[in-house]
């Protein structure tokens, strides 16, 4: 929908290519990593998935704002895109959840939104030459300059961003998925089990999900040390998802490695912490040509396939896991990268997709209940 009063923007990616379309949400330029995501549904998650720090997002799906906002589909505080691009955009949304419309919420919060490009052509070049920076603006109308700001921000590659998104603070989480998924039996256990979670941008719905399994779950900054971590007596260790670089993401690593000598209870990562758990055991990690954003993607080994909501740019190195210790679970069945591992005699596992969804398929919320299963099974063990 286009209105008479549409403000122009323009989209500069930093090998020079240029779209003009119009503004939609604040006014302003803002830079960073231009990338594509492929799911139909779910934009609300998608924008406020702390994961997505520092990215300007292309939804290839060609409507975007349909269904509105509202506070239960928020992953976190705020959106954390550098901004949105889309084919078309609904300024007066029709839903019973909805609370505003898109446009008036990335206003409200300060991302910048062009609308009207050929989403199709632009995700056919990222996908070709590969994921850049960008920027779009509402200010700056010649190519020309914007693409000299362009070429001044820097690469994904090497950023630390899980110092931005990480709590401040230590809180506890309680509150389980407001929705219909079958919940597993909190009584299975005589009392709550204790879920340390390193948050290096976590999402809310992970959060649900631990505590829908009947966890108790107490979220710390990225930068706490093992010390301070052990002292909850956790029944178990979750290192979750987040933004940028894993291999820079120096404290967390150092975390996990303390925490590989000194704990032998279950550990479980989801995306940035599948890479840090990696890390941490003496991998490598990788930047890919464009990553892997959307709701679609199957995974699986020895002819077991699970389709997974993914959103990352970075993957383990096969070659590089120890494989004494390590072995794979998943590969991604699309370019056959390591989408999931797990140690052979030390109860650690992790995937590089999200099984809490929010938005995607529910086909793999069974390994929240498996990393459940193996605390009780440690703390049966231990009596």
């Amino acid at each position: 929908m286009l209105f008479s009063n549409a403000k122009p923007a323009l989209l500069v990616l930093a090998d020079g290519s240029a779209y003009r379309g119009w503004s939609f949400g604040a006014s302003g330029t803002s830079f960073g990593e231009v990338v594509f995501n492929t799911g139909m549904t779910g934009y609300q998650e998608v924008l406020t998935d702390p994961s997505y720090r520092g990215q300007i997002i292309t939804f290839t799906y060609p409507e975007l704002g349909n269904t509105g906002v509202n506070d239960a589909d928020e992953e976190s505080v705020r959106p954390h895109v550098k901004g949105a691009i889309a084919r078309n955009v609904c300024f007066r949304p029709s839903n019973w959840r909805s609370t505003e419309s898109l446009p008036n919420y990335l206003k409200r919060h300060g991302i910048i939104g062009i609308y009207g490009i050929d989403t199709r052509a632009l995700t056919r070049k990222i996908r070709s030459v590969g994921a850049m920076n960008g920027a779009i603006s509402t200010e700056i109308l010649d190519a020309g300059d914007l693409l000299l700001k362009v070429q001044e921000a820097p690469s994904m590659a090497g950023l630390n961003l899980v110092r931005e998104v990480t709590t401040p603070t230590i809180y506890e989480w309680s509150d389980p998925t407001d929705s219909n998924w079958e919940f597993a039996d909190p009584a299975a256990a005589p009392e709550p089990l204790t879920v340390v979670a390193l948050d290096f941008g976590i999402k809310r719905n992970i959060l649900r999900r631990l505590a829908s399994y009947g966890c108790r779950v107490i979220v710390v900054p990225a930068h706490t040390p093992a010390e301070e971590i052990l002292k909850y007596n956790p029944d178990g260790i979750f290192l979750s998802n987040g933004p940028g670089d894993p291999a820079v993401v120096t404290e967390g690593i150092a975390t996990t490695k303390a925490l590989l000598e000194s704990y032998a209870k279950p550990m479980f990562g989801i995306c940035m912490g599948h890479q840090i758990l990696g890390l941490s055991l003496g991998a490598e990690t990788f930047k890919l040509k464009f990553g892997h954003r959307g709701l679609n993607q199957p995974c699986g080994l020895n002819q077991q396939v699970e389709i997974t909501s993914q959103n990352h740019g970075f993957a383990i190195m096969a070659e590089s896991l120890p494989d004494a210790d390590v072995e794979i679970t998943h590969l991604n069945l699309n370019d056959r990268t390591v989408a999931g591992l797990r140690h052979k005699s030390l109860p650690l596992f992790s995937v590089q997709y999200h099984p809490e969804a929010s938005p995607g398929p529910h086909d793999a919320d069974y390994l929240f209940e498996q990393f459940v299963q193996a605390m009780q099974t440690h703390r049966q063990m231990a009596v």
